[in-house]
């Protein structure tokens, strides 16, 4: 009995109990893991061939899914970008930071409005730097790393969650804030007048403007013509023509330098392109990932890269255009495609492949209001879902999802379980060992027991999906059964009708006139009718009351565990600030430019690659 005790004993004894419960972060503990986390901009479900497509040709990413695992109900958590970017980074439902809208606008459209994702906010980046893990710094393309080990944070591309508060130059939301001690890409989003020729996301505007001018006009002339003199009618006639002059100005000069302002590309703090040139801009960033992941092999990194593509105003390299059955919109998931192969391979090439985790999806679903003013479709496919980004149907919120980490994922594995945007921190926090924050309310669960395959059912019992501040639906997938029940409060209305688009707004909003509301709730069962065609009665659905019963009950737990939040997207916030404007780097000692342009010594590089 007494060598029982002897220590090699006890230690395999102890090793026996530890091993039911080992974890991945146990399995972790010797080596983190490397991360690159890869979002496309308004991808559609239905463009990738992993999803089904078979009209467009995506073989990196199809081979991504084949050596991971792909998600067939990943969630954004909404489907707008501000809003799903907020929660993708915090793991948090976008109401609980304040990150969305209570009017008209949804996301941020002015790379000089005030709001931003507040600086109180844990993102992964942070929890990652909370461990000790030293950053990086880049200069040019050089790299200095303090001698100690190193996890390194990187974005590139599209940050969409803020810049300045008081005056340009105070980055109070830039993405050193949190967590990323380096970035190359646009504060903003890709719009349409980043390119010339490819119309503008203010043409709206115009007829407003058209308005004001016509109403001062006219109304100036029935003041000089019927107010006598005593009474200042001509003062008044002169004000009313300059303030429509002054509308007429201003848009037009705000119309033509919009590129410049809004189309701009930092490298870390400064300006280094305004406007950005985009033809080659995936390329570029993609030089950067992989030059990035070449500096910093020997060490573990994060790296998110965020691509502005498929974003209009649609591009792509030109040594990668073809004539394709989806025109420029096929040629620009394609690079994307090409851009998922070449960062898979670079990982191969410098044997970090089987110790990095990849992910990639969309911020939300296809964007169907997209039509070029030539008639030519610029928007991808959600598949067999309803409707696109700005709506809470399936084609707004279902994104591709694909994890792939060979030394510890399985190959080919699907899972048809609700997961989220949302999961993202909790599952990246698991794999670095860090703590989750227990100062707040997190809605994401680490999803390493359904990747491997230890666990049959999602952690989501219930999902709250918002449009803009409004609780929009409820989704509800109850323990021991395979429904997934999908109730509506309000629906937008589409324009045409019988459609399933806004293409009057461009956008599908959230508020009254262009909502329906409906009491009782709209009801699916998304396991029968995942199109969501058909919605059920209290006639054709026993379980109706049953179903609604319990929604209520979780809305209100959910609304009950909400904390007051500054909004970061009250109009305030959201407004053109001509102060916060960021600018070009000051020359020869005078202040910052309108424009600026980057070297390219380095962009024949990548115009050369292949991938293997």
């Amino acid at each position: 009995m007494k060598g029982l005790f002897t220590p090699p004993c006890l230690l395999l004894f102890l090793l026996l109990l530890l091993l039911p419960v080992s974890s991945a972060t146990s399995f972790w503990a010797k080596e983190k893991p490397n991360i690159v986390l890869m979002m496309v901009d308004d991808l559609g479900i239905g463009d990738l061939g992993c999803y089904g497509n078979n009209t467009i040709s995506t073989p990196y990413i199809d081979r991504l899914a084949q050596m991971g695992v792909r998600l067939t109900q990943h969630l954004a958590a909404a489907p707008l970008c501000t809003p799903s970017r907020a929660a993708f980074l915090t793991g948090r439902y976008p109401v609980r930071s304040g990150m969305v809208g209570l009017g008209r606008v949804g996301a941020y459209i002015f790379s000089a409005s005030s709001g931003g994702l507040p600086s109180n906010e844990v993102t992964f980046a942070k929890l990652a730097q909370g461990q000790g893990y030293n950053t990086a710094l880049i200069e040019g393309v050089r790299l200095t790393l303090s001698s100690r080990g190193a996890t390194d944070q990187k974005t590139h591309g599209k940050w969409h969650l803020g810049l300045n508060c008081e005056r340009a130059g105070d980055h109070c939301h830039h993405p050193a804030n949190h967590g990323f001690d380096l970035f190359y890409g646009t504060p903003m989003t890709h719009l349409r007048d980043c390119i010339a020729g490819h119309g503008s996301v203010f043409a709206q505007v115009w007829p407003y403007v058209r308005y004001v001018v016509a109403a001062s006009f006219w109304t100036a002339v029935l003041c000089f013509a019927c107010l006598p003199t005593p009474f200042g009618g001509w003062r008044v006639g002169l004000g009313l023509l300059l303030i429509g002059a002054a509308a007429a100005g201003l848009y037009l000069v705000f119309d033509h330098l919009i590129g410049a302002l809004n189309c701009v590309l930092m490298r870390d703090q400064q300006v280094v392109e305004k406007p950005y040139v985009s033809e080659d801009l995936t390329a570029r960033m993609t030089w950067e990932a992989v030059d990035f992941m070449e500096r910093n092999s020997g060490k573990p990194f994060l790296l998110f890269l965020s691509f502005l593509q498929v974003h209009t105003a649609l591009f792509a390299t030109p040594t990668l255009r073809e004539s394709g059955p989806h025109g420029i919109y096929g040629d620009a998931v394609r690079e994307v495609d090409w851009a998922v192969g070449f960062v898979v391979d670079t990982l191969e090439r410098l044997n970090l492949r089987g110790n990095t985790l990849v992910y990639l999806t969309s911020d939300q679903g296809a964007h169907l209001e997209e039509v070029s003013d030539q008639g030519e479709v610029h928007h991808g496919s959600n598949g067999v879902y309803k409707a696109g980004k700005s709506t809470n149907w399936e084609g707004g919120i279902r994104v591709p999802g694909i994890l792939s980490l060979p030394g510890l994922l399985p190959r080919g594995r699907v899972v048809d379980q609700p997961t989220s945007h949302m999961d993202l921190l909790p599952t990246l926090t698991a794999l670095m060992g860090a703590p989750l924050p227990h100062d707040r309310q997190l809605d994401g669960h680490d999803l390493m027991p359904l990747l491997l395959g230890r666990a049959t059912r999602s952690s989501h019992e219930f999902l709250f999906h918002y449009c803009n501040a409004h609780l929009n639906a409820v989704r509800w997938h109850p323990p021991n059964s395979d429904a997934a029940w999908k109730a509506f409060y309000f629906t937008p209305v589409f324009t045409p009708p019988g459609g399933e688009s806004c293409t009057d707004t461009l956008v599908c909003l959230c508020h009254a006139p262009y909502v329906t509301h409906h009491d009782p709730p709209l009801l699916y069962d998304l396991s029968r009718d995942p199109s969501e065609a058909t919605p059920l009665t209290p006639t054709t659905e026993p379980r109706f009351a049953v179903v609604m019963a319990a929604m209520a009950a979780a809305v209100e737990r959910h609304l009950a565990s909400l904390e007051p939040a500054d909004n970061q997207m009250a109009l305030g916030h959201v407004l053109w600030k001509p102060w916060l404007q960021p600018s070009c780097p000051a020359r020869g000692g005078s202040g910052g430019g309108l424009f600026c342009r980057e070297e390219r010594h380095r962009v024949q590089k990548v115009t050369d690659w292949s991938v293997g």
